[in-house]
């Protein structure tokens, strides 16, 4: 049961007490009156009594039930929060926790399910919407959060702790909510994550939320869904990537680079990240990606003698297709390459992929796992597969996360020693977190305070 239900019938639960209590009073009172002064013959005060009582008792219920129905907490449709009373709970959570997490849930196309299948399709939507979001939050171990309704199809939640925390479930709920349907109708979801360290006013806080989706939506440089795919498909076929790289140092002094994929239009505008995989993943394209970004790097890095590592899709590098086509590729370059891996659920065929790997490094390929000391599947990968760098997950990149999770990283460290795997952090921003991160001896440090990030190639 959601937290608002739960504040909704303790809520009623009080108002029944407050309505019936004064009545109780007013009617003990009376009996005892009655039963001291006149126990034996009823006077005509006793009606008089008893009227006044009748006629108080009446007044007082109504009022009550009047004003008590007039502060909603919940909303009639979602029964979620009313948004005056998450405001309220919100603005005290805030000044009470060390650091508070706002989440925004938002229904793009709710005005499109509307005017298309109309209003009671769409209250249908927002309810189902609720519904899942409770339910993933509840198998994550979250309970008893704030989730209010605030306008339209918009939702906001709060958690305690810091953003860096939930990145990465807010990306599994993205992930687990791509494809939502309610009655056949197609639901598209835009969310953004916000904490108290930009600041502890609550209307700031909401105001940067909306700025955060807008942001996004501006990125798609205002696309219509097909004109985005068929934008995602030529860049694909054409291989019109805009590339950037980041270098990463390592201790022994090595240096190598990490690419960064924007795609290009045929008239020059840019397609970024989390734009173009929505439309990658909903057309099955992921293994052309892979393979036309490798191509490209492969290319642009044939002169190179340094290493350069790229983001590859677990699920591409199982795949026959693609193993033969990248073989192919790497057939006798002498660039350096390494494949960045991360996926959400684990595959447990150790043996195969593992194969794939060995199989893999005789054409000079490295390995890293992603997200480390994050996500469950990055440890069992840590521990199962023949990788050669883990890159710990960007929740460890600040400051303050670096000092209170020192034991954690040394753990990690520990196991990457053990195992002859180097270790990675990136996001590194400044002077204090890279003196910090020195001390961790963690192998290779990546991050803006070392270096900023270049465009190495734009064109064909």
């Amino acid at each position: 049961m959601l937290l608002p239900q739960t504040k909704e019938r303790e809520y009623r639960f009080k108002l029944a007490l407050r309505i019936g209590l004064p009545i109780f009073a007013l009617i003990l009172a009376f009996i005892s009156h009655t039963l001291i002064k006149n126990y034996q013959n009823l006077q005509t005060s006793f009606y008089v009594e008893a009227t006044l009582v009748m006629l108080v008792s009446i007044y007082f219920i109504f009022y009550l039930i009047y004003n008590g129905f007039s502060v909603k907490i919940t909303d009639e449709i979602t029964k979620t929060f009313t948004r005056e009373y998450l405001y309220n709970y919100l603005k005290k959570a805030i000044q009470e926790k060390k650091e508070y997490t706002l989440m925004l849930i938002s229904i793009e196309n709710l005005h499109d399910i509307n005017m298309l299948y109309g209003i009671k399709n769409g209250d249908k939507v927002l309810r189902e919407v609720v519904v899942k979001i409770a339910d993933f939050f509840e198998k994550e171990g979250i309970e008893n959060f704030p989730l209010g309704h605030i306008k339209g199809g918009d939702f906001i939640l709060g958690i305690e702790g810091s953003k860096e925390r939930y990145k990465t479930l807010l990306e599994l709920l993205e992930l687990k909510m791509s494809e939502l349907k309610v009655a056949d109708i197609e639901v598209k979801i835009a969310t953004a994550l916000t904490d108290t360290h930009y600041s502890r006013d609550l209307e700031y806080l909401i105001e940067n939320l909306f700025e955060i989706v807008k942001k996004e939506k501006e990125s798609d440089e205002n696309f219509t869904p097909n004109e985005l795919e068929s934008a995602v498909i030529w860049a694909i076929s054409h291989k019109d990537f805009l590339i950037m790289t980041q270098n990463v140092y390592c201790a022994q002094k090595d240096l190598f680079y990490e690419c960064f994929i924007k795609l290009k239009t045929p008239e020059g505008k840019i397609i970024y990240p989390k734009s173009y995989m929505k439309v990658i993943n909903k057309l099955g394209l992921g293994i052309e990606f892979d393979l036309a970004v490798l191509e490209k790097t492969l290319d642009i890095f044939r002169d190179k003698k340094e290493l350069f590592a790229l983001n590859i899709s677990s699920t591409s590098l199982r795949n026959e297709k693609f193993l033969q086509a990248a073989k192919t590729l790497l057939q006798g370059k002498k660039s350096k390459v390494m494949f960045i891996l991360f996926e959400m659920e684990y595959y447990s065929h150790k043996k195969r992929y593992n194969a794939i790997i060995k199989n893999l490094k005789e054409y000079g390929v490295f390995f890293c796992i992603d997200r480390v000391a994050s996500i469950h599947t990055s440890f069992l990968y840590l521990r199962e597969l023949d990788v050669d760098y883990m890159r710990f997950d960007s929740y460890y990149s600040s400051i303050e996360h670096l000092k209170q999770s020192k034991g954690i990283i040394d753990g990690f460290n520990l196991i990457a020693y053990n195992k002859g795997i180097k270790s990675w952090i990136k996001n590194i921003e400044d002077e204090e977190s890279y003196a910090l991160v020195q001390e961790l001896s963690i192998d290779c440090v990546q991050g803006k305070y070392l270096s900023k990030l270049n465009t190495i190639n734009g064109e064909n």
